[in-house]
């Protein structure tokens, strides 16, 4: 959740340009969720000025309800790969005609895609397996189960390995899933937040700065004892508290959010922690 709000503050500052080239059904409506999340939404399309809307964007979204636009999407999509920026295609019923499936494979040969999120049966096709799908929709032998959930993951880690983009596979969820989410995690995330409205901007500021001092108090609670019983324990404590430090000053990883650090870190310390000094197991008779 941190790294996904990370991302939508970034966009809203931002305000980044996204084009998209999709069908008349879904240009609305494309539009507008780009405008909600803080972007700008460009809709240029035609093969005429594709490739030059291109260079002005920060993200394109290829949509094969457009199929007709492809030639524009391979223009667009090119001149993206020069740029280093990212490329989204959503291959609507890729499978479902011999002039789908044409273009399907002329985009991916064409163009690298940063990302390709399809439904199971599309994802299936790309891949390379045989796909009983109709429209948009997802064929009853298509589906991704919990009996063959194994074998797709490996379709889909396939495809992104030939590929090189990130694949997503969208479907139904367990309604039990979403049944708890509603009524368990999201009043609970909503509450949250507004506690974090209330104490960040009703409380004076120094009640503000003595509940950070009391994290961290907490923080120290937790490592220190482990520390005092074990040197190692505390050497690491030591390290890990230096490498923090020049982590955040290393302007080389500037650009990399402390989220990321953290966890490049944490591997990194237990990892030569755990080389260094392995554990013993102990026998238990």
């Amino acid at each position: 959740m941190n790294k996904y709000a990370e991302a939508l503050h970034l966009v809203r500052e931002k305000e980044p340009l996204v084009q998209c080239i999709t069908n008349f059904v879904t240009v609305n409506d494309c539009a507008n969720i780009i405008l909600a999340a803080g972007g700008s939404p460009s809709m240029a399309h035609d093969v005429r000025e594709a490739a030059e809307a291109a260079r002005n964007a920060r993200a394109l979204v290829c949509n094969m309800g457009a199929i007709e636009d492809a030639p524009s999407m391979i223009l667009a999509g090119k001149e993206m790969n020069k740029l280093g920026r990212p490329v989204v295609l959503d291959p609507i019923a890729a499978g479902g005609t011999s002039l789908r499936r044409e273009v399907a494979a002329e985009l991916l040969k064409e163009v690298k895609f940063s990302s390709i999120r399809g439904n199971a049966s599309e994802i299936r096709y790309l891949a390379g397996q045989q796909t009983a799908g109709s429209g948009v929709d997802v064929s009853a032998l298509d589906k991704i189960t919990e009996e063959n959930l194994k074998e797709a993951a490996e379709m889909v880690r396939a495809l992104a390995e030939r590929t090189g983009s990130v694949i997503a596979v969208s479907g139904k969820l367990d309604p039990y899933y979403m049944f708890g989410l509603i009524a368990v995690a999201s009043p609970g995330w909503v509450v949250g937040t507004a506690l974090g409205v209330i104490m960040g901007n009703a409380l004076p500021l120094r009640a503000v700065s003595a509940l950070s001092v009391g994290l961290y108090g907490m923080f120290i609670a937790c490592i220190i004892p482990e520390g005092r019983k074990n040197k190692i324990v505390a050497g690491v404590i030591i390290v890990s508290f230096v490498l923090s430090y020049i982590f955040s000053t290393l302007s080389v990883l500037k650009g990399i959010s402390s989220g990321i650090k953290i966890m490049i870190l944490t591997v990194i310390i237990a990892t030569v922690a755990a080389i260094l000094f392995p554990v013993k197991e102990e026998n238990h008779e």
